[in-house]
């Protein structure tokens, strides 16, 4: 047999149906528009959340400065009078023995306050410190966890 006679085979290639392939571009366009604002609510809502405990931080903050503020006008004002109430009895003291007591207690007494206003003021601050970052931790936790799932 000659190469002439042997019989071409033909290639059929599918026929393009235009309406078909503008549904699958239209479902992928559906699919992806909602991807996407699915996404943006998370982060929407993330950020949100986010604002919403930098201002709980921030409240808390102001209100730890403000309690500071007061417990530092009341260590002040426990110190002023304590001077006072010495200077009182140093004023009434009728002998040098007596003064040196006076002095000694009043010293005494000095250092225990400011040992106990010390741990007042070591327990504030850490009480006021996990209030404080505790709206932000949990406001990242949060977030990290839904970017996890």
């Amino acid at each position: 047999m000659s190469k002439a006679t042997e019989k071409q085979e033909t290639t059929e290639f599918p026929t393009f149906d235009a309406a078909k392939a503008a549904e699958q571009f239209r479902t992928i366009a559906e699919r992806n528009a909602e991807q996407t604002r699915e996404t943006f609510e998370r982060m929407r809502s993330g950020a949100e959340d986010t604002r919403k405990a930098f201002e709980a931080s921030f409240e808390s903050a102001r209100n730890a400065g403000d309690e500071l503020v007061r417990k530092s006008i009341a260590a002040v004002r426990t110190g002023t009078e304590v001077n006072l109430a010495q200077f009182d009895a140093l004023m009434g003291a009728k002998s040098l023995t007596e003064v040196m007591e006076l002095q000694t207690g009043y010293l005494r007494k000095q250092m225990e306050l400011a040992t106990e206003q010390a741990k007042d003021f070591q327990t504030f601050s850490q009480k006021t410190a996990t209030q404080v970052s505790k709206p932000v931790k949990d406001a990242f936790d949060k977030a990290f966890n839904q970017v996890s799932a």
